[in-house]
């Protein structure tokens, strides 16, 4: 439960002895998502007298290790691609990509800021959020590069990785010759605008087109979630854990 003012980043941890499954099933791990802090930056909102400290820690270490030991693992990841394999097969898919700030603290990752999908650029360092969403705003599927990476570059590995659609949807960024060439090879309609240094603009279908603003009220959905919003994770498969456990929450499970 979050707090307001001085307490604005506790977190009603439980006050008796839990086991790691106990402490798993409560909402400990939800609230930290919420949260714009570090893991161990959290603090507990019980009075000082009644908290004890090394308790306290087991609790923020418990949750951490049994979170990234999952993603390690790939369960998190999984979770999603079930939940949303449920879903009806769309046939407009839209595609999109959003920045992300990466914190200070997400520095220092194993094999670098790049193997970690952390990219500097005029904005500073940042991630990039590229995803595909079905004809509801949902996510079907997405992927983490570097915030410098262009857009284009995650469009056919992420429709590679999905049931095909009749469409997709997309903005201008999408306007390359082989992405289009592989979607006419794949039997896919392209709702894309033409770039304007197009000498022969491609046809486009205004009234598909309208449902592209699906998807960008899908990201400021999923960065009302502030550990989503900006970056504080140094693994890129933790931070992507989160998206996938969030996007379960809100998006496939309303």
């Amino acid at each position: 439960m979050l707090k307001s003012s001085a307490d604005a980043f506790a977190i009603d941890w439980p006050t008796r002895t839990s086991t790691a499954s106990g402490l798993f099933s409560s909402c400990s791990l939800i609230a930290l998502l919420s949260l714009t802090v570090r893991w161990k930056s959290a603090t507990p909102s019980q009075p000082a007298p009644t908290v004890n400290a090394s308790r306290f820690v087991d609790c923020v270490q418990t949750i951490y290790h049994r979170y990234n030991r999952w993603s390690r693992l790939g369960v998190w990841q999984r979770l999603f691609e079930q939940v949303a394999a449920c879903g009806r097969v769309s046939q407009d898919l839209l595609i999109d990509a959003s920045h992300v700030k990466a914190h200070r603290s997400a520095s220092r990752g194993k094999g670098g800021e790049w193997d970690q999908a952390i990219g500097r650029s005029r904005s500073g360092r940042t991630s990039k959020i590229h995803c595909l969403a079905d004809d509801r705003g949902r996510p079907v599927t997405f992927a983490l590069t570097p915030g410098n990476v262009a857009d284009i570059s995650m469009a056919v590995p992420l429709l590679s990785a999905t049931s095909k659609p009749k469409r997709l949807i997309g903005d201008n960024a999408y306007d390359v010759d082989n992405l289009r060439r592989w979607l006419q090879e794949h039997r896919i309609r392209a709702v894309i605008p033409s770039s304007a240094n197009r000498t022969v603009p491609y046809p486009l279908d205004r009234t598909a087109y309208r449902r592209r603003n699906l998807i960008e009220p899908l990201f400021c959905r999923l960065k009302h979630w502030r550990r989503i919003a900006m970056r504080y994770d140094r693994l890129s498969r933790n931070y992507l854990a989160g998206f996938a456990l969030i996007a379960v929450i809100t998006e496939w499970c309303k």
